[in-house]
C-alpha cells in the first residue's frame, strides 16, 4: 500500500550496503564513539543520502517513504548512532532546501549530498532543550556579517560537522527573536568544547559547542530575519515522524532477538515458546509494534500529500517511543541475564532506545502538543 517495487529495491540495495560497509566495523566504530569520514562520503556515493531530496539540489529524488525504507534498513544493523550520525544531514539541510535561496543550496546543499561535507542541526542549548524559544546564543548584525556568541549542545555529528543549521537570537526574548543560520566549522570563534560521552548512540559523536566572537556573513541567513521559528517548526514535524519510525524498526529488531532466542533457549525441559507466558508477551510485542508501524505509515502518508498533522505526529512519536522502551526492556528479560551482556544485540537496543522520548521533543512536551490541539 505505501511501498512499491522501486522503495523494494532500494531496502535490498541499503540491507546490501549494511552487510558489506557497516556490520564488520560496527563494534570498533562504538568503542571508538564515532564514524569515520569515508563512511558519510560511501552512504552519498551509493545514493542513500540523497533519498528523498530534490534531483536540482544533487538529491536522487523519491518521495518521503524513500527515506523511510532508507532508515529502516539502516537502523536494522542495531544501532541507532549509525543511523542517527548519518542521518544528521536529514534535519539540517531541509531548512536549507525549503527556505534557503539558490546560492545557500549550491555552496550547503549539494557538497553534502555529495558526501564531500557533513551537516548537523545545532538548536540545543545548555540551558535550553525542548525549549527551543528560550536559546540564548546572540547573532548581532554588523556590516555584511553576524557577530556570534553562544553554546550549542547534543550536537550529533557535531564533531566533524561541516556545515551546521544553527538557531540563533537576533531579536528580543521569545519565538518572535529567533533566525536561522547557517554556520560553517573551521572558522575563528567556533571551537568543539566537549564531545559528550553517552549511554547509548556510541557510534556517532555528539558535541558541545562554542561560538565566540564567530564572524557569520549574512549571505548564511535562512529566510528573515527573526522569522527563524517557522523554520525550526516546519522540520519538527519529519524529524518527529522519523523518530517514531526508527524506534519501531528499533523496537522490531528486538522482538525478531527475542522471538528467536525463545525458540532455541530451553528452561525446564521445552524451550521458552513452550510457556504459554512467553507466547503472550511476545504475540503483546508484535501487536504493539504493528500497531505503531501502521500509525507511521499513514502519517507519512499525508505529510507525503502537505497535509497538516501536528497532533497525530506528536501522538505518533510519543507513543512509538513509549512502544518501543517498553517492547525492548521486554526483550532484554526474555534473555535472561545474557540480555545484559554486550554481546546481545539487545543490549545495546537498549541502551540505544532511552534517548528516543528525550530527544526531537520530550515525551510530555509531545504531550502537551496533543493537549493544546485538544484544546483542553
Amino acid at each position: 500500500m505505501f511501498f512499491n517495487d522501486e522503495h523494494q529495491l532500494l531496502r535490498e540495495s541499503v540491507r546490501t550496503f549494511v552487510a558489506r560497509e557497516i556490520l564488520p566495523e560496527l563494534e570498533a566504530w562504538e568503542q571508538q564513539g564515532c564514524m569515520p569520514r569515508s563512511l558519510y562520503r560511501a552512504w552519498a556515493e551509493a545514493g542513500f543520502l540523497g533519498a528523498g531530496y530534490p534531483e536540482e539540489v544533487g538529491g536522487a529524488g523519491g518521495d518521503l517513504f524513500h527515506v523511510i525504507a532508507v532508515a529502516e534498513e539502516l537502523v536494522a544493523c542495531n544501532s541507532a548512532g549509525v543511523a542517527a550520525g548519518l542521518g544528521s544531514a536529514g534535519i539540517a539541510l531541509p531548512p536549507i532546501i525549503a527556505f534557503g535561496d539558490q546560492a545557500q543550496k549550491e555552496r550547503f546543499v549539494r557538497p553534502v549530498l555529495r558526501g564531500e561535507k557533513i551537516a548537523a542541526l545545532a538548536i540545543t542549548e545548555p540551558g535550553a532543550g525542548s525549549d527551543v524559544a528560550g536559546i540564548t546564543t546572540r547573532a548581532v548584525r554588523d556590516g555584511d556579517s553576524y557577530v556570534v556568541n553562544g553554546a550549542k549542545t547534543f550536537i550529533t555529528s557535531g564533531c566533524q560537522a561541516d556545515i551546521l543549521t544553527t538557531a540563533v537570537r537576533t531579536g528580543g526574548d521569545g519565538f518572535g527573536g529567533i533566525s536561522v543560520l547557517v554556520l560553517e566549522s573551521g572558522q575563528p570563534g567556533f571551537s568543539v568544547s566537549k564531545k559528550i560521552e553517552k549511554m547509548g548512540w556510541a557510534a556517532s559523536d555528539t558535541a558541545e559547542l562554542v561560538f565566540e566572537d564567530l564572524r557569520v556573513p549574512a549571505a548564511n541567513l535562512l529566510g528573515m530575519e527573526n522569522g527563524g521559528f517557522l523554520i525550526l517548526m516546519h522540520n519538527f514535524a519529519t524529524e518527529r515522524l522519523a523518530l517514531a519510525v526508527i524506534a519501531t524498526r528499533m523496537a522490531q529488531s528486538a522482538f525478531e532477538l527475542a522471538r528467536d532466542y525463545a525458540r532455541q533457549r530451553r528452561a525446564f525441559g521445552r524451550p521458552l515458546t513452550g510457556f504459554q507466558v512467553t507466547r503472550h508477551k511476545l504475540a503483546a510485542m508484535a501487536t504493539e509494534i504493528d500497531v505503531a508501524r501502521q500509525y507511521n505509515y499513514v502519517l507519512a502518508e499525508r505529510l507525503r500529500r502537505g497535509q497538516s498533522c501536528l497532533k497525530e505526529v506528536a501522538m505518533a512519536k510519543a507513543f512509538a517511543c513509549d512502544m518501543a522502551c517498553k517492547v525492548i526492556d521486554e526483550a532484554v528479560q526474555l534473555h535472561g541475564g545474557y540480555g545484559y551482556c554486550k554481546e546481545f544485540a539487545v543490549e545495546r537496543l537498549y541502551r540505544d532506545i532511552r534517548l528516543f522520548p528525550i530527544g526531537g521533543g520530550t515525551r510530555e512536551v509531545m504531550r502537551e502538543i496533543i493537549a493544546k490541539q485538544l484544546e483542553l
